[in-house]
């Protein structure tokens, strides 16, 4: 065991949390629970960013604080209730699971890293991600639960800052981190972490993005960022990781590469096939 432990190279996972761990944006399920048009929120927050108003990622943030019909409506237990509502990617314990202890020979600390309320997130992943792991747009709220002022807002190069902490914190390299993420909010973290030979994973084909990151995996499931983790940092080849996920109920169906591998992972039990890409 404990020549086990003295070879077992350690690695820092961060992700982003909506739309890179869910199918549903944060803004629109909380504009539906406070009965706010959701239409509205969206033309409220493409103008912020259009006009860079704010840091790209905190549009929600900014609403919050600012905009009255969102500053009136919001309590601190209607961002709990969103986390209970959001839908998420299939297989988030799994992955979780599989980065703690299920690759021989490596282990990943998993944390999220995301411009969203916190209490969104832990809300969201209780039971799954300790809420440690979990670093968040945070708020501070008056005696009647109403939002009073802004504590910090991880989004943007505020990423890189929370990052760069973790790592020192846990004495793990830049080389040592994988990042995934789906928008604007995540250029500087991935931008930051390219420059240092760490791994980032786009989860999205949006363009700022995905002309980043150094891999692209499109899919349902969550466990679709292991396919670039296996390949890029464990040095498997296909057959190995075919086997490993296999081992784990998944068999990959299809893997076709062109500028993207496309892969669709079937459960061997007969369910709803789940289709990933990654390039």
């Amino acid at each position: 065991m404990k020549t086990k432990e003295k070879t077992m190279k350690r690695y820092l996972f961060a992700s982003d949390f909506d739309q890179t761990l869910t199918f549903n944006d944060t803004g629109y399920v909380l504009s539906e629970i406070i009965g706010v048009p959701t239409e509205e929120f969206k033309r409220k927050a493409t103008g912020m960013a259009r006009l860079n108003l704010v840091q790209q990622g905190a549009e929600l943030a900014y609403l919050l604080l600012h905009d009255p019909e969102y500053r009136s409506r919001v309590r601190r237990e209607h961002l709990v209730e969103v986390g209970k509502s959001i839908r998420l990617k299939d297989n988030i314990r799994l992955l979780y699971e599989i980065l703690d202890h299920g690759i021989d020979g490596y282990h990943f600390d998993f944390y999220i890293l995301s411009a969203g309320p916190v209490e969104v997130i832990q809300s969201a992943l209780e039971g799954i991600v300790p809420a440690d792991h979990i670093f968040g747009t945070e708020f501070r709220y008056n005696d009647a639960g109403e939002i009073e002022s802004l504590v910090r807002a991880t989004a943007g190069y505020g990423k890189v800052v929370i990052l760069n902490h973790l790592m020192s914190d846990l004495q793990i390299g830049a080389d040592h981190v994988v990042y995934a993420g789906d928008g604007s909010s995540d250029v500087h973290v991935m931008l930051e972490l390219n420059a240092r030979e760490g791994l980032t994973i786009a989860v999205s084909e949006t363009r700022h993005v995905a002309q980043i990151a150094k891999r692209t995996v499109l899919g349902a499931n969550a466990l679709s960022v292991l396919v670039p983790i296996l390949d890029t940092i464990a040095g498997w080849q296909r057959p190995r990781v075919r086997e490993f996920f296999e081992s784990y109920g998944f068999l990959i169906q299809e893997w076709d590469r062109a500028q993207t591998d496309w892969l669709t992972l079937r459960p061997v039990a007969s369910q709803p096939a789940l289709s990933t890409t990654t390039p």
